[in-house]
């Protein structure tokens, strides 16, 4: 009899421990999706200077604080770190090498594509160019893995398997499947599969598409 209430108290706190996993997850992947300019200080050359400069001022700040504090040294130490990293940031930075790739192609929007692994081939990360035309499949090192045509594309639901969560994309008699693990796994699907389903409207959502079949 004393092992019950035990167990249910472990359970209740495993319970909340994924609640609020799950809430600080949301909100901080709500924050990057939201706010990407704050992610993107360094395109803007005077923002990015001033924000240098104000890191090196708050860094030498700190570091001259009164020592005489028990754990003034610790402080001191946080200070220098953040004089140190304020003098060793790049120089901002107007255009990356996904943004030109993304003029090139014409791609709107580029999003995570997870792992994608083309046939008779080693899996890679991927990231997704979409354009109202096009998607194109690209690896990291922006090698061409895979292009879909908009107008063929029947098909684009998200589900879990195997502890991941698969972007599949039908089109004709094709099926390609991008897998997302990690703490944000579901959300960095569900962003690819809404960014794809704004550039091509016409693809009916999952739920649509069952409700049709039943119906008919």
């Amino acid at each position: 009899m004393s092992t019950t209430p035990r167990a249910i108290v472990s359970t209740s706190h495993e319970n909340l421990f994924q609640r609020a996993k799950a809430f600080f997850g949301a909100a901080l992947f709500l924050g990057i999706h939201r706010f990407p300019r704050l992610l993107q200080l360094h395109r803007n050359p005077k923002s990015w200077t001033l924000f240098r400069i104000a890191l090196a001022c708050l860094g030498a700040a700190i570091v001259i604080l009164p020592l005489s504090l028990w754990n003034g040294w610790i402080t001191a130490s946080f200070g220098l770190l953040l004089f140190v990293v304020a003098i060793l940031l790049p120089p901002a930075q107007l255009e990356s090498a996904t943004d030109r790739k993304a003029r090139e192609l014409g791609a709107q929007t580029v999003v995570s594509g997870g792992e994608y692994q083309p046939e008779n081939a080693p899996a890679a990360e991927v990231r997704l160019f979409v354009s109202s035309a096009h998607i194109w499949v690209l690896d990291a090192q922006f090698d061409l893995l895979l292009v879909l045509s908009a107008s063929e594309i029947s098909s684009l639901r998200v589900e879990e398997k195997d502890q991941r969560q698969l972007l599949q994309i039908r089109w004709a008699d094709h099926k390609a499947e991008f897998a997302f693990a990690g703490f944000f796994a579901e959300r960095f699907a569900r962003l690819a599969e809404e960014s794809i389903r704004a550039a091509l409207p016409q693809v009916p959502p999952a739920t649509q598409k069952r409700r049709a079949v039943s119906a008919g």
